[in-house]
């Protein structure tokens, strides 16, 4: 990131990170998008993602795919592991880890379109792959995410009406 201004990123090539073993939304930082006049796409696949059954206390192992059109700021990966990483004593089911992930991130950045998919390993033979995603009410997005939806055989129409 020569010439990048990164005076407010505390974790990048820091060896000194601490690891957080509790759900930890503070620990996420964004930088400017050096191209906020063009849509395009950020994807992160993370493969290593892990979190505890609220139930059994047991992990469950998942691959989290994160796919977002940014608009002003960007999430930095290095603080998004370790994110990722503060849900390893975390329990919580499958869906409410991804749908918290988009919240989070929603909140962080205020992407013009983000999804959020996890494709949990299976267990007792079952898998399960809860996919979540946002554009903004009004705007191109909005139909980007019905769209998506769809594409995942989930009407708009049955989000909508929850």
């Amino acid at each position: 990131m020569s010439g990048e201004n990164t005076e407010d990123l505390t974790l990048l090539g820091s060896q000194e990170v601490k690891y957080s073993f509790d759900y930890d939304p503070e620990v996420l930082e964004t930088f400017d998008n050096k191209f906020p006049g063009r849509d395009y796409f950020v994807k992160f696949n993370c493969p290593e993602f892990t979190t505890l059954c609220p139930i059994t206390n047991q992990p469950d192992f998942a691959t989290i795919y994160i796919s977002y059109i940014p608009d002003v700021k960007m999430v930095e990966s290095k603080s998004l592991k370790l994110y990722l990483f503060s849900y390893r004593n975390h329990g919580g089911f499958h869906e409410s880890s991804v749908n918290m992930i988009m919240d989070d991130l929603i909140g962080l950045m205020d992407p013009r379109y983000i999804e959020v998919w996890g494709k949990f390993t299976p267990r007792g033979g079952i898998s399960i792959d809860p996919y979540c995603n946002y554009g903004r009410a009004g705007t191109k997005y909005e139909e980007m995410a019905d769209k998506r939806l769809m594409e995942h055989d989930i009407s708009p129409e049955t989000i909508n009406n929850r």
